[in-house]
């Protein structure tokens, strides 16, 4: 009963945005540009998606709008097709939530105030309007339009244009020693902090930013690990080197390699990289520099071989080419497809460490998880390599939270037995640090150091 009351109410709204010609015109023109905007131009399958949810809405046929029945009429699912095991349509239905959510954030404030909206858990949109334009347009009116005569005595305006009362001579000269003594103490202050606070280049960036070579950092490539979530293989380095993306494609199904292929058109970074990325960025224009930025699979072998520093974002399962510093590090990263989760492997383990640290917050849950921070060698190469991974992609994002923030990653190394300021890659220590998550319904609350090591 609740079910059917809620989906009569949907329909009401629904029914209620579209009342005229005039507002499903509008709102097929708004839905057309959203679907055809930068935020949905690499996934086709989300477009489609939205499109059809909201044609279905449009049209009053909500009872199409459950899993199964878009499952099998959008992506041609068998009608008993086990939605447990395949989650194409959460997963899809996910993604148009973040793409929205994107299309209206970058938005130009000329743009259309419809809004199209889609609950989590449900699979009805919802059609609105952002009510903050229509306060964001008055306030102007009101204050740029010239009054007229008429309307100055309608609205009782006289008193606003009476002679300002003279104020007390007083008043001015204490402002004016305010606003000399605040400016006097700026200037004199600036030379002292910078002299006595200086911002010196921890580790890694300490090396990094000063060598020659401008730095080339890597985003992750969740396409890939989305794939591999499709077919239950992973996709080794090698074939990721050589454009194989669909592992063993001649054993999947039509309808699974289809998909795959759809997946693979585009090419996009997880939306925590983008933080980061703009957060070492600001790292490198405070001493004067900049840094490059790739996409994981725009990447070739040859770009690799070089004395250049390199950053990459994601575990291999997201970015495979970080799995050819393996051999570098304590703490490797192994996708078992029994559980599907990301466990961490310690293959040296000191006293007292566990060997093996195992992610309990799968998905959108409450428990534990864990991420790495790395700096190792390019091998046969001069330069340094820096891998900020975790096994969700919460974990990325707080690795790169830590290796932005000079501070506390000085303290990090500190506690660590890390000499954190050296500037030569030959001097530098290589390290690797654990850190432990507290997640709470797929956000991390807390983090902490779980292990460090120094690598030989």
């Amino acid at each position: 009963m609740q079910s059917t009351l809620e989906s009569e109410a949907r329909g009401r709204r629904i029914a209620r945005a579209i009342e005229t010609k005039k507002d499903l015109a509008e709102l097929q023109g708004h839905l057309k540009g959203v679907v055809e905007s930068s935020a949905f131009r690499g996934s086709q399958r989300s477009a489609q998606f939205l499109k059809y949810i909201c044609e279905q809405a449009i049209a009053g046929h909500l009872d199409n709008l459950k899993e199964r029945a878009i499952g099998v009429e959008l992506f041609r699912r068998h009608p008993s097709y086990d939605t447990g095991e395949d989650a194409i349509v959460r997963v899809t239905a996910s993604d148009v939530r973040k793409r929205l959510s994107h299309y209206y954030l970058s938005a130009p404030e000329s743009s259309s105030d419809l809004r199209v909206i889609l609950p989590v858990g449900s699979y009805v949109p919802e059609f609105t309007r952002d009510i903050r334009d229509a306060v964001e347009v008055v306030e102007p009116i009101s204050l740029e339009v010239p009054l007229t005569a008429s309307a100055k005595v309608e609205t009782n305006v006289e008193p606003l244009v009476q002679p300002r009362r003279v104020r007390s001579p007083w008043i001015t000269i204490v402002v004016c020693l305010v606003i000399l003594i605040l400016g006097l103490w700026s200037v004199l202050k600036r030379p002292f902090v910078q002299l006595v606070f200086p911002r010196a280049p921890v580790l890694p960036w300490s090396v990094f930013f000063a060598e020659k070579h401008i730095p080339l950092l890597i985003t992750s490539d969740p396409n890939i690990a989305e794939i591999q979530g499709l077919t239950g293989e992973v996709v080794s380095v090698s074939d990721y080197a050589n454009q194989q993306y669909v592992p063993n494609a001649s054993s999947l199904s039509p309808e699974i390699l289809h998909i795959c292929r759809d997946v693979l058109r585009g090419d996009k970074a997880a939306s925590v990289d983008t933080p980061i990325v703009a957060a070492v960025a600001g790292l490198a224009a405070e001493i004067g520099t900049k840094i490059n930025v790739r996409a994981a699979r725009d990447l070739r072998f040859s770009d690799l071989d070089s004395d250049g520093n390199l950053i990459f974002l994601g575990s291999p399962r997201t970015d495979p080419w970080t799995s050819l510093f393996d051999d570098q590090l304590d703490f490797r990263f192994l996708y078992e497809n029994a559980s599907r989760l990301e466990i961490i492997q310690n293959v040296r383990p000191h006293p007292g460490e566990p060997t093996e640290y195992v992610p309990s917050a799968k998905g959108f849950a409450t428990g534990q998880s864990f991420a790495t921070l790395s700096f190792v060698r390019n091998p046969n190469h001069v330069g340094s390599v820096l891998i900020l991974a975790g096994a969700n992609a919460e974990g990325t994002k707080v690795a790169g939270e830590l290796a932005t923030n000079p501070p506390s990653l000085a303290a990090a190394l500190q506690r660590c037995g890390i000499h954190s300021s050296s500037s030569a890659a030959d001097d530098a220590q290589h390290f690797q640090i654990l850190l432990h998550l507290r997640m709470m319904a797929g956000s991390p609350t807390a983090f902490d150091i779980a292990a460090c090591h120094v690598l030989p």
